[in-house]
């Protein structure tokens, strides 16, 4: 198994091919069921982010270990305008292309963990775990 799995996120395809590794590697890790599809959705909703307001940007998936747990790193990287109002992106509801808002917060709540750090013209970089 590689170390590290890297997609580049440029298109819709992208973000179709970052959820098949995705979901490949978490099942290869030991994630089952709903574990896996909350993964894999967790997944989508970052890489559409990169392809709605970056343009480019990637995927990494990465296996992780904590004592005797194991898990799955997601980073999701852009070099893309970047976020002003992290905690108003954060929030349910809130969307800057008319979506439904629940992106960035519906990631964060399918998975363990989730850091964001974003600066205005320079890019995101949002990463998320998952343990079992």
């Amino acid at each position: 198994m590689a170390d590290e799995t890297r997609v580049p996120i440029t298109s819709a395809a992208d973000i179709v091919t970052a959820r098949q590794k995705g979901r490949a590697l978490a099942q290869e890790l030991g994630f089952v069921g709903g574990d896996v599809t909350l993964i894999t959705a967790a997944i989508s909703e970052v890489s559409r982010n990169i392809v709605e307001h970056a343009m480019r940007g990637e995927i990494t998936f990465q296996p992780v270990h904590q004592g005797s747990k194991q898990g799955l790193c997601v980073v999701a990287r852009d070099q893309g305008p970047g976020i002003a109002d992290i905690s108003q992106a954060m929030e349910y509801g809130f969307s800057t292309r008319k979506g439904l808002g629940v992106g960035l917060p519906g990631a964060k709540w399918l998975m363990d963990e989730f850091d964001i750090h974003s600066e205005v013209g320079v890019g995101t970089t949002i990463t998320m775990k998952k343990w079992h």
